[in-house]
């Protein structure tokens, strides 16, 4: 079965639906989780327990046009330095609360230009996060590198430091993209970075590659993806590009009309998903590739793999807590946003306090449909009998929403004993499917096209 006359024929081809890195999303986060309560819930925290870390550092030396991220240009390092100071503030009033024992799982550098930081800084914004938390066993240490923003100096500093997953951003390799994007970056520069990465002793690589963006069409998209399998990445995510430009000014600079069509979208992704699984890559969830040896490859085999606002880990810790302006902090209470302008961010950290501004509080059928949902997106089925023995479903109430959701995508779904399962050609319909189990009302969100 063909997915195109599918979606032509539900009229879906321009439906709008989250990544549903989060449930709720982002877009139904509201004032009622304040920085009392987020102390609370890292209070909470078992003694010994592991937790992820993220640090957002959200400073550009340019700003790419296509991205969506809370991200600032600066082209002086003084800002950066200021801001620094603010993390190892927060991360000091984070020491506090947390209990004792905790170790992480995972630490992740993002942005924004984690690499903007000089070599010292980098040692310094280290040393502050391990004086409050060290790595656990089989922990990773990941950071996102612009390959335009490193050299031997920095990655002496992040190796040194114990960085052991490098991730680049790759979106596409053709010159007039990269003009039309505002994100030049040569296949040069990034072999390069990666030699550099490979030559420090960091074994596994992530690359980022998107498809959807203008002026992209088959040929262009096979060129680009057989130069970033030259590369050899361990992992890649191939995203869609996501055209907000209500939500993202500096997508008002990218010509819409010169945008692929979501059929054309569609194709796009199909000629890059065939190249990565023919050149041995593990197809893992609707987005991501990752070779045999991979954590992700890996967890998807056991059965452990999760969905994260990173997209999809292998890491098993219950608890994400987000440091920087804008970051987002996952408990098994709720959701918990800090403030998103790096002012406000800044001036709540000086008041000794955490600069938590919004969020939300699991209630109801939350974690049940999170649940679904996140099964759904990793693993393309829902567990009944997991459902019924965590959640306390009735059989009756569980085969409702399971008849709901076959009336509404016909054709695409297989109903069993074990549960409920998406058909593997319709998996390109997975985020739409996954809707079926959202409670939330999604017609103001301003979400992203599914395709």
């Amino acid at each position: 079965m063909s997915v195109k006359p599918q979606l032509a024929k539900l009229g879906l081809f321009d439906a709008k639906v989250p990544r549903y890195t989060s449930y709720p999303t982002a877009p139904h986060f509201g004032p009622d989780v304040t920085s009392g309560q987020f102390s609370d819930w890292i209070s909470a925290i078992p003694a010994g327990g592991a937790i992820s870390l993220y640090v957002h550092v959200p400073f550009c030396r340019r700003l790419c046009w296509f991205c969506a991220c809370r991200t600032q240009g600066t082209q002086s390092d003084a800002p950066v330095a200021a801001y620094l100071e603010t993390l190892k503030a927060e991360l000091a009033l984070l020491g506090r609360h947390l209990p004792e024992g905790v170790t992480l799982s995972r630490l992740h550098w993002g942005g924004g230009t984690p690499t903007l930081l000089n070599p010292a800084m980098m040692t310094d914004l280290a040393e502050a996060i391990f004086a409050i938390a060290p790595m656990g066993p089989e922990a990773e240490f990941s950071v996102e590198i612009d390959p335009n923003e490193i050299d031997a100096a920095r990655l002496d500093a992040l190796a040194a430091a114990g960085m052991n997953r490098a991730s680049i951003g790759v979106q596409d390799f053709d010159d007039q993209i990269q003009q039309t994007i505002g994100r030049i970056q040569s296949y040069d520069v990034t072999r390069q970075a990666v030699e550099m990465i490979r030559a420090h002793g960091i074994e596994s690589l992530n690359a980022d590659i998107l498809f959807g963006l203008p002026h992209q069409d088959k040929t262009r998209m096979t060129e680009s993806v057989q130069k970033l399998l030259s590369l050899n990445p361990d992992r890649v995510a191939l995203y869609g590009y996501a055209h907000v430009p209500w939500m993202a000014k500096r997508q008002q600079l990218i010509p819409s009309d010169a945008l692929p069509t979501p059929e054309a979208r569609l194709d796009l992704f199909d000629t890059a998903r065939r190249l990565f699984l023919w050149d041995g890559y593990a197809e893992i969830g609707i987005d991501h590739f990752a070779r045999p040896e991979d954590g992700l490859t890996r967890a998807l085999k056991a059965g452990t793999l999760r969905r994260n606002f990173q997209g999809y880990t292998d890491d098993q810790a219950e608890v994400l807590i987000g440091v920087g302006a804008s970051s987002i902090s996952r408990f098994p209470q709720g959701y918990a946003q800090n403030a998103p302008a790096t002012s406000a961010h800044t001036a709540a950290i000086r008041d000794g306090r955490f600069s938590t501004s919004r969020g939300h509080v699991f209630q109801g059928e939350d974690r049940m449909r999170g649940r679904m949902i996140e099964m759904l997106m990793c693993e393309f089925r829902i567990d009944a009998e997991e459902i019924r023995t965590r959640f306390g479903l009735s059989d009756v109430r569980l085969q409702d929403m399971f008849a709901a959701t076959l009336r509404a995508f016909p054709d695409m779904l297989s109903l069993s004993d074990a549960g409920l399962a998406i058909k593997p050609e319709a998996r390109p319909l997975t985020r739409i499917i996954a809707r079926s189990f959202d409670a939330y009302d999604l017609s103001k969100a301003g979400h992203s096209s599914a395709i």
